[in-house]
């Protein structure tokens, strides 16, 4: 069977939520049982064959083409599955994702993977604010999964993160890894200001020295027994962190925040 495919065939003016369409809601429907089915735009509801073509029939894998930048909530509690995306992608991408895997080839907007429980989400361009983060009002943000952003990343990556692992090839903006709780966040490229700002626990890998807080405190270079290992969880992904298995023979580590628990670090490339 070939993937069930999306292929969008107007650019709204209004918002969409894509919600709808995840592998789980699909099974066992037909193409005309799916093309009948409500998106809400804007103000609006249209039905799915207003904004695309479909064709195929394996809903365990969803291909969305001709993607832009006001498509919303894309894998929205994805549950097992597929979900490929060949274009640009709105806000909320993979909110609350369950299990399965989300690939987008473009740019995403915000909260992309935020309050994800388990699953993969693959980002080739750049992402915005919050991603992987808690929603507002929330206190925890992503519990589980693995992200992986090949180009840039906006602020507060990863806040409020719980659990799991944000792989960022790029750079990131400000408060990276704020209010951290947990996990781990890798980043090769340079990051903002207020890094690891209010974090309580966890780890952030920087490739690049970043402006330390003063309430970080210093704890000279070191080689770490855990590292190898988590670089070598890395040889499988299609990725530049791949070929980073020994990128950190020792790092220079500083403790903090020390205005929270104090129980987090900062691993800096040595």
């Amino acid at each position: 069977m070939s993937a069930l495919t999306f292929t969008l065939t107007i650019q709204p003016n209004q918002r969409v939520d894509m919600s709808p369409l995840v592998c789980q809601a699909l099974q066992q429907r037909e193409l005309s049982e799916i093309a009948a089915m409500p998106l809400h735009c804007g103000k609006k509801t249209l039905r799915v064959d207003e904004l695309f073509t479909i064709s195929g029939s394996d809903s365990s894998h969803i291909i969305i083409k001709n993607s832009f930048n006001k498509l919303d909530f894309i894998g929205k509690n994805l549950a097992g599955g597929r979900i490929t995306v060949e274009g640009d992608v709105g806000a909320y991408l993979g909110l609350g994702m369950l299990a399965g895997s989300i690939s987008v080839v473009g740019n995403t907007g915000l909260y992309a993977g935020a309050e994800m429980k388990k699953g993969y989400l693959e980002i080739n361009g750049n992402t915005g604010d919050f991603l992987g983060g808690a929603l507002p009002g929330n206190k925890i943000g992503m519990k589980g999964g693995l992200i992986l952003v090949k180009g840039d990343a906006g602020a507060r990556v990863g806040d409020h993160l719980r659990r799991g692992m944000i792989l960022i090839e790029g750079n990131t903006g400000d408060y990276c890894g704020s209010r951290m709780i947990a996990g781990t966040i890798a980043v090769m490229g340079t990051t903002g200001q207020h890094v690891g700002y209010a974090m309580r626990r966890g780890t952030l890998l920087l490739w690049n020295t970043p402006h330390i807080s003063a309430s970080f405190n210093d704890c000279g270079t070191h080689t770490l027994a855990f590292l190898p290992i988590i670089f070598k969880a890395f040889a499988t992904l299609n990725s530049r962190f791949a070929e980073s298995s020994t990128a950190f023979n020792r790092v220079q580590r500083y403790a903090g925040d020390m205005a929270e628990m104090g129980r987090g670090e900062i691993l800096v490339k040595h």
